[in-house]
């Protein structure tokens, strides 16, 4: 596991966030930017609470720790991929 991805796997518990619900934030995530590219940090906030993450404030360290993770990852384009896709690739097990 790149050291990126546990950057980001470290802050996303650190706000409180269960190592369970990270592979299906990142999802959303990827899909709010794809939805409405470049976007601002509120804009983005707000698209996560539409998806149903209301108890969740991204922040920009944050938003650029999985940006760039997930263009690591190959998503260049952000484009929509299923959860499914997400759980494979972003096993939050493997980062302790």
């Amino acid at each position: 596991m790149s050291k990126i991805k546990k950057a980001l796997l470290r802050k996303l518990e650190a706000k409180g966030m269960e190592q369970c619900l990270i592979p299906g934030f990142i999802r959303c995530l990827a899909n709010a930017l794809h939805a409405s590219p470049p976007g601002s940090l509120m804009q983005i906030n707000e698209h996560l609470q539409y998806l149903g993450w209301n108890t969740f404030e991204l922040d920009y360290h944050t938003l650029e720790l999985a940006v760039t993770c997930l263009e690591t990852d190959g998503l260049g384009a952000l484009e929509y991929k299923p959860a499914q896709w997400f759980e494979a690739k972003f096993n939050p097990q493997k980062a302790a």
